[in-house]
């Protein structure tokens, strides 16, 4: 097994899946209630990378008190932290001191089984400058697609491509091996993208850049529909139907129907049915004859009695008194009655009118 080093970006505001990240980074919103980056983390120790450098922006502190310095997961975390915003490249280029041999670099909110021993092994082998591994979607439209030529070279960069412009499906899914050399095409303390200006100018000077496609799973759970599709995915692999951490208080008349975890500490009333792909998260309340189906509730979440909560997601020690569907609610929210579906309830109340998640 090839061992690297490997620079996770968990820099950005995660405004996609506001108002989830309004008090909390996207790296640490809770993933079948463990933090995101716990996932990757342990995904990555799986391929043998157990040098970690978390490079850092916005909320560093709640992602420092998280994971402390990694032992408890197996791995080594270094800390790199941003002043200012330095983009994708930018914050790899601010952690330079700390790499020394070709490394690798993540998105810090992609989900994915891509085989990087395998990916590891053929840059060894091939040796260009850059690795990329790329992975088929239905619409590259709203992603980076990557044109490759018959050898798996990369042949050329397209960012978020009109449908009428679109040659491949196969797009960047946010895993790169690169030399060190790379780094110098960065400049210091200067806002610089990956996607806009290294990948580019790599291709410009004739770098070779290798492409390894995979079919293997992969997501983005950057926005609340594939946070959603993401503890679909996790919940029906697990194999077990109904998932109980903990100790929890579970009337013999509630109606569980998997694929379910339930959360330490929780209480469930008579007459509830919970209809799974769902997750209730630590000391959740569910009140009599409530339902719950394809939802996702963090820590603390209370619902009342005769409520129904349909295909949404709910901050943590929110209060639910009013049908919720399609939508998401951030910390601390209190719906005393039924909301429009589709609505975005933000931490201080505001209440946003959208579209029902799918």
């Amino acid at each position: 097994m090839i061992a690297m080093k490997a620079v996770i970006l968990v820099g950005g505001e995660g405004t996609r899946l506001r108002p989830l990240t309004c008090n909390i980074p996207k790296a640490v919103v809770p993933v079948l209630n463990r933090p995101f980056l716990e996932h990757l983390l342990r995904y990555l120790k799986r391929h043998g990378i157990t040098d970690v450098i978390l490079a850092m922006g916005y909320q560093p502190a709640p992602i420092q008190k998280c994971l402390g310095d990694g032992a408890q997961l197996g791995v080594r975390l270094t800390y790199s932290v941003e002043d200012s915003p330095l983009g994708t490249a930018g914050a790899v280029k601010l952690a330079a001191s700390l790499i020394d041999d070709t490394f690798l670099v993540f998105n810090g909110d992609v989900l994915t089984d891509i085989d990087l021993t395998g990916m590891m092994q053929r840059h060894r082998e091939i040796k260009p400058k850059m690795s990329i591994a790329l992975t088929p979607v239905d619409n590259p439209t709203a992603y980076g697609v990557v044109e490759t030529d018959a050898h798996g070279m990369v042949r050329r960069f397209v960012e978020k491509p009109p449908p009428d412009k679109v040659t491949t499906n196969m797009i960047n899914a946010g895993i790169y091996i690169l030399e060190p050399e790379v780094m110098e095409m960065i400049p210091p303390a200067t806002r610089f993208m990956f996607e806009h200006n290294v990948f580019p100018q790599l291709l410009e000077k004739g770098a070779p850049v290798l492409a390894y496609p995979s079919q293997a799973y992969w997501v983005d759970i950057g926005t609340p529909q594939k946070y959603l599709q993401a503890h679909d995915d996790l919940l029906r692999e697990t194999g077990t139907p109904i998932n109980i951490e903990g100790g929890s208080t579970i009337d013999t008349k509630a109606q569980l129907t998997g694929p379910l975890l339930i959360g330490d500490g929780c209480t469930i009333a008579a007459g509830v049915s919970i209809k799974g792909p769902a997750v209730l998260g630590a000391r959740c309340v569910i009140g009599k004859g409530a339902t719950i189906e394809g939802s996702v509730l963090w820590d603390g979440v209370q619902i009342g009695e005769g409520v129904s909560v349909h295909q949404s997601i709910i901050g943590s020690c929110s209060r639910v008194c009013g049908q919720v569907e399609g939508s998401v609610l951030g910390d601390n929210v209190t719906v005393l009655k039924g909301l429009p579906p589709g609505s975005r309830v933000w931490p201080d109340g505001k209440v946003e009118a959208g579209v029902p998640l799918k």
